[in-house]
């Protein structure tokens, strides 16, 4: 009789040990789950389908280099006469020939070469045209994963600016996987190890 009542605490305690352990992993896996829901929602929201617009002026229009049709969309902006000033990084790799000493619609056209050729670079080379022609409210050309860290730098290098992201749109396949993997590593990049203008 007390060798069988040993044994059924034994199995009781051998019962609740696994109890536990499942409980144990079953909050594990719900964590991970929702720390994957929680990563996918922030990418989702600063590298996918970042907020975007403008107003209908501004004061200068600002094209940065990357991927997308971004010169005829700003020159297009430029055009419906959205701001005295369109801005073009030469980071670009190409610009229209003669682009830089002309007009587009009413807007100064200006080019200015960004070092690094990076949008650390840009950000910082805007910010001395900003101080110079008093730039308050400015469209950043970019692409919808480029925005959010695009924002962050010129609030770094020029945080009396109003900025406001505008392009055209890339694919998703052109933005997920690789422009989503590159921009969350430029972004913890940005945040924690290079924190300058």
């Amino acid at each position: 009789m007390l060798q069988r009542l040993k044994l059924q605490r034994l199995n009781l305690q051998s019962l609740k040990n696994a109890t536990k352990k499942r409980w144990f992993w079953r909050g594990i896996t719900i964590l991970i789950l929702v720390l994957i829901i929680l990563l996918g929602t922030v990418t989702a929201r600063l590298f996918v389908w970042p907020a975007t617009g403008m107003p209908a002026k501004v004061d200068a229009i600002v094209v940065l280099g990357g991927p997308g049709d971004r010169v005829d969309y700003a020159m297009q902006l430029a055009r419906e006469n959205r701001a005295p000033y369109l801005v073009f990084s030469k980071g670009l790799g190409w610009l229209p020939p003669g682009i830089c000493t002309e007009h587009v619609g009413s807007a100064t056209v200006i080019c200015f070469q960004p070092n690094p050729d990076t949008t650390q670079g840009e950000s910082e080379a805007f910010a001395k045209l900003a101080k110079q022609y008093s730039w308050r409210s400015v469209a950043l050309v970019t692409s919808q994963e480029q925005a959010w860290r695009a924002k962050l730098w010129f609030n770094r290098c020029y945080p009396s600016g109003q900025y406001y992201s505008v392009g055209p749109k890339l694919s998703l396949s052109m933005v997920i996987p690789n422009g989503v993997i590159y921009e969350w590593g430029a972004t913890v990049k940005a945040e924690v190890f290079d924190r300058s203008c």
